[in-house]
């Protein structure tokens, strides 16, 4: 049912992503101070709205990823008075990207970047562009964009310039920036020019209810199997022998049990409430990009690991639990809540790391997923409480605590310690320590599963464990899921990409031994065969490459016309060096062995690049008939060609053309289905055979 519904979410948001131009930010434009003399130095402030369910890149990290919010120096005109510094970011928020392999910085909602300038003459001016790029994570789509902008002041002259003017000429008074301003909304030119509608994001967003939904399936999840834990099992008797005989009819019993469980569901999620409250948007991502925090949870989950795998105990300060306990001896409802209280304390040294776990993995600015997350964990958690609360008697169905919760705990100190190594890897990479690559990773996990394979298989004893007579039918069917992963990580070594794996894995940069590439080098012979498989030599090979080893073009003329050569489809890959969505299209559905083959034999491949920077000869620029601006760049060209043709501004777009330059099927965007993508491409083919 889920997978029907990504399909489902997924084709709309194709059919309506490749109709459509996206409507950019709302701009607003202002400096400060407002009354300015000769000398002084100006801010001007750029304030982006950003639509809803998209972000945009900020200026304050390192070139070589996603486009980098930048004023256009070519174009760039400046009367009376010159740039102070660089285009600076205000408050942006910054995290790890693990497709670019470096710390981005981004904005939602509202976006603020900060321009210095000094006057040097009485009548200044300011006009040029910033150049910045859009994305979402619902849509998949990434846009790059320039919003043009123009001030001019008046400033006062400084102290030597007034003395020499004459009692006639006074100093201009200061205009107010918001006058000034009136017309520097460049928003409303990007809206003249997009006349279509924009795609109705508020009808997408239903993917992240989705997304929130699996997060508290997940947590509901991790609530029940807290239950397991040998911290909490115990806890069963305990309540029922509270609620036995305490209350003066079935009605007050019913009561207090419900009081009961509500009250562990409020302590867990308070807390919660309390982390995202206090913490905030931008503790959340030092959170999880910093190092201190990253190294702190490896160690802490490294700690947890080694206590439940019986090299000691973790408690609770014996006062301070035995102080709560007293509260609860009390009776009555007041002694319901603490009686709640004392379970959360006794049993947090098996939940702390799966509550801990839940707070990390909501960690990202929001407040409400903490939330909804701590909740339904104590849901799960409260449930079988409340209910043997209220039906003391099953306690006499219940299976004896003894040697089998040792084997749960021990269980996920094996887990506890893998996950420990997602934390240092980040830091890792944040860091450039060069600690943990990507094939060191795979062996640890690959050692840490097969020891626990072999503990479930009882190969190995650790110190709490009683003697296993027999292997249970439950510990078979879990060893051999263990070694199926396992054998599945194996191929990882020599550089298989374990799409499963790719959001706990280093990036595949990292990877020392990678025996595809390899293979595919050696394939190519240095290149020779390769180049046999096209017209001519690539325009622009130098700077551009298609992955996989496809070989292609990246200028569309010289696509087109090797396209009518072979008498196959063109097929044009609309991409940018700071696309993120572009390169997980490329990771995960063109590796495909089924879509390479059809990319690599049954297409012309061009990929025309967007974001691109490099200038091309004088001859080839042109004005565009779109926003009668003069193109100079290969990436400026291709935006161009990409909106005026094809009437979409998103990247990743695919458009498969015959030789007449017609459609051969509707274009495609972000889709991460390869059963869908390879039908896209058959049908393509299909249709231009007819």
């Amino acid at each position: 049912m889920r997978k029907l519904f990504f399909l489902v979410f997924a084709l709309f948001v194709t059919l309506n992503a490749s109709a459509q131009l996206i409507k950019p930010p709302k701009w607003t434009v202002s400096y400060t101070p407002k009354d300015v003399k000769v000398g002084d130095e100006v801010t001007i402030s750029f304030t982006a709205e950003i639509p809803k369910d998209w972000y945009i890149y900020s200026s304050d990290f390192e070139q070589g990823g996603p486009t980098v919010t930048a004023i256009v120096k070519d174009g760039l005109v400046l009367n009376g008075m010159s740039l102070v510094g660089d285009l600076a970011s205000v408050n942006s928020k910054k995290k790890y990207d693990d497709i670019f392999e470096m710390e981005v910085g981004s904005f939602t909602g509202k976006g603020e970047f900060r321009q210095k300038v000094k006057i040097t003459a009485t009548n200044a001016s300011i006009s040029g562009a910033l150049e910045y790029q859009m994305c979402s994570e619902v849509t998949g789509q990434c846009i790059p964009y320039e919003e043009d902008f123009e001030i001019s002041l008046k400033a006062a002259p400084n102290a030597a310039e007034a003395s020499n003017t004459t009692p006639t000429e006074q100093a201009p008074e200061a205009i107010d920036p918001q006058e000034d301003i009136a017309n520097t909304d460049t928003s409303s030119v990007a809206t003249e020019k997009s006349t279509r509608p924009k795609v109705d994001l508020n009808q997408i967003s239903g993917a992240e209810s989705s997304s929130l939904w699996s997060f508290m399936v997940l947590a509901f999840l991790a609530g029940l199997a807290a239950l397991l834990t040998p911290c909490v099992f115990p806890m069963i008797p305990m309540t029922v022998t509270f609620f036995t005989g305490g209350s003066k009819n079935r009605g007050q019993a019913i009561f207090k049990a419900l009081l009961y469980g509500f009250s562990i569901i409020a302590i867990y999620t308070i807390a919660g409430t309390i982390v995202s409250r206090v913490n905030g948007p931008e503790f959340a991502n030092w959170l999880s990009t910093h190092w201190a925090p990253n190294i702190f949870f490896f160690l802490v989950f490294i700690i947890f690991a080694l206590a439940f795998l019986g090299l000691f105990e973790i408690t609770l300060p014996s006062s301070f639990v035995n102080k709560v306990d007293q509260q609860a001896d009390k009776g009555g409802y007041y002694g319901v809540f603490f009686m709640a209280f004392t379970l959360v304390l006794v049993s947090f040294s098996c939940t702390g790391p799966i509550v801990g776990t839940i707070l990390i993995e909501s960690a990202g600015g929001e407040i409400i997923k903490p939330i909804l997350g701590m909740f339904a964990f104590s849901l799960a958690f409260a449930i079988p409480f409340t209910l043997f609360a209220i039906f003391p008697e099953w306690l006499n169905s219940l299976p004896k605590s003894g040697g089998w919760l040792n084997s749960v705990k021990v269980v996920l100190g094996f887990l506890e310690l893998a996950l420990a190594f997602k934390f240092l890897s980040v830091a890792d990479q944040v860091y450039h320590w060069e600690l943990l690559d990507r094939d060191t990773y795979i062996v640890i996990w690959i050692v840490i599963f097969a020891m626990l394979g072999l503990y479930l298989l009882g190969k190995i004893r650790l110190p709490h464990d009683s003697e296993m007579k027999y292997l249970s039918v439950p510990r078979l069917l879990l060893s051999i899921l263990t070694f199926t992963f396992v054998v599945y990580m194996i191929p990882g070594l020599f550089g298989a990409p374990l799409k499963a794996l790719s959001g706990y894995l280093p990036p595949m940069s990292t990877h020392d031994f990678n025996l595809e590439q390899l293979i595919r080098q050696n394939a190519t012979g240095g290149g020779a065969t390769a180049a046999s498989t096209l017209c001519e030599p690539p325009r622009f090979a130098d700077k551009f490459t298609i992955p996989h080893g496809i070989q292609g073009y990246f200028d569309y003329e010289q696509a087109l016309a090797c396209a009518r050569e072979q008498g196959k489809p063109l097929f044009i890959d609309f991409t940018g060096h700071g696309c993120v969505n572009c390169r997980e299209m490329e990771a995960r559905v063109w590796s495909d062995p089924a879509v390479l083959e059809r990319l690599k034999n049954d297409f012309v491949v061009v990929a025309l690049y967007v974001d691109d920077r490099g200038e091309l000869p004088e001859d080839e620029w042109y004005t565009s008939t779109f926003d009668n601006k003069v193109k100079k760049t290969i990436g400026k060209q291709n935006f161009d060609f990409q909106v005026t043709r094809f009437n979409s501004n998103a990247q990743p777009y695919y458009v498969i053309l015959d030789e007449n330059e017609e459609l051969v099927i509707e274009p495609k965007a972000y889709d991460l289905s390869i059963k869908n993508f390879v039908e896209f491409l058959d049908e393509a083919k299909r249709r231009y055979a007819m």
